[in-house]
C-alpha cells in the first residue's frame, strides 16, 4: 500500500516538477554557465573564458551605477510602501468613515499590472499637458513645463514613485489583517491607563506588528528585485543611466550590445543578492514564529 501511495506521488509532481526544471533550474543552470563564456547569444562558437566576466565588473562604471541605484531603489521601495501602508492601515482602522471604499481605492493599483502603471504615470508626469505639472501650475499660479522623466536628477525618483504607489496597497492589506489581530482589550487597558495615542503606537500597536511587518519587508524587497517592466517602460534606465538598475543593466548588455555572457555574469550577481535577501528573510521569519508562536 506504500508502495503504491508512493508511487502515485511521484505520478502527481512528475509534471510540476518537469514544469519548474525546464522554466527555472535550466534557465538558471545555463545562465551560471554562459557567464564563464564570451557568447554574444545567438552564434554557436564561443569560448569558455573562466571568471573574465566577473573580473570587468570590477572596472565597469556602469555596472557601480547600477548598483547604488538598485540599492537606492530596494531602499525606497522598501521603507516608503511599508510607512505609507502603515499609516493607511491605522487611519482605516480608526473607523474613519467611508473606510471600506478608501481601502478598496488604495488597493486598487496593485490589481494593474506594471505596463499600465507605467503608462499612467508617464501621462502625469507628461511635461505639457501632465496632471503633476498642471497641479503644480494651479497651486503657483505658473506654466511648469518639468520633464521629470528626461532629467538624471530626477528620473529614478519619479519611478521609485510610480513603484510606491502601486504597492503600497498591498502593505495597507497586510497591515489591516495584522491590525484585527490584536486584542480589543488590550487597547481598553492601555486607554483606561491613560496612554497616549503615540504610546499605545509604540508601546503596543507596532511590537504586535512586528510579524506583519516581516511580510511586509520581505514581499517589497523581492518585488522590487523584479522591478523591471515599469523601469523600462518609463525610462529604459535612462537618462545617461541615471535610471539605470542591475536587471536593467542586466537587459541591456545581454539583449542590447548582445555580450549575453557578462549579461549572464550580473544576473548571476542579481541572483546572489537575492537568495541572501531570501535566506536573511527566513531566518528573521524563524524568530518571529519563535516569538509569536
Amino acid at each position: 500500500m506504500e508502495r503504491e501511495t508512493g508511487v502515485w506521488r511521484l505520478v502527481f509532481l512528475a509534471l510540476p516538477l518537469g514544469v519548474f526544471t525546464v522554466l527555472v533550474i535550466w534557465p538558471l543552470a545555463s545562465s551560471f554557465y554562459y557567464s564563464f563564456t564570451n557568447w554574444n547569444g545567438f552564434s554557436d562558437n564561443f569560448e569558455f573564458v573562466g571568471f573574465l566576466n566577473f573580473k570587468k565588473l570590477w572596472t565597469d562604471k556602469l555596472f557601480f551605477n547600477a548598483a547604488v541605484n538598485t540599492a537606492i531603489w530596494m531602499v525606497a521601495a522598501v521603507l516608503i510602501p511599508t510607512l505609507l501602508g502603515l499609516g493607511l492601515a491605522l487611519l482605516i482602522d480608526s473607523r474613519i468613515p467611508g473606510g471600506s471604499v478608501f481601502k478598496s481605492i488604495f488597493y486598487f493599483p496593485i490589481c494593474l499590472s506594471a505596463v499600465v502603471v507605467g503608462q499612467i504615470w508617464i501621462w502625469i508626469y507628461q511635461p505639457d499637458w501632465g496632471l503633476l505639472n498642471v497641479a503644480i501650475g494651479a497651486v503657483t499660479n505658473t506654466s511648469p513645463d518639468f520633464a521629470w522623466l528626461a532629467k538624471p536628477d530626477t528620473a529614478l525618483g519619479s519611478v521609485i514613485a510610480a513603484w510606491c504607489w502601486q504597492h503600497t496597497g498591498l502593505a495597507m492589506v497586510i497591515y489591516l489583517a495584522g491590525l484585527t489581530s490584536i486584542p480589543e482589550d488590550l487597547l481598553e487597558v492601555c486607554e483606561i491607563e491613560g496612554a497616549s495615542t503615540w504610546q499605545r503606537l509604540r508601546v503596543v500597536i507596532i511590537p504586535l506588528l512586528t510579524p506583519a511587518t516581516v511580510v511586509v519587508v520581505a514581499l517589497n524587497v523581492i518585488n522590487s528585485l523584479k522591478g523591471f517592466e515599469i523601469l523600462y517602460i518609463m525610462t529604459g534606465g535612462g537618462p545617461f543611466n541615471s535610471s539605470d538598475t542591475l536587471a536593467m543593466h542586466m537587459y541591456n548588455e545581454s539583449f542590447k550590445k548582445y555580450l549575453m555572457g557578462y549579461g549572464s555574469a550580473i544576473s548571476v550577481v542579481l541572483f546572489i543578492v537575492a537568495l541572501t535577501i531570501i535566506g536573511i528573510y527566513f531566518r528573521e521569519l524563524k524568530k518571529v514564529d519563535e516569538i509569536y508562536g
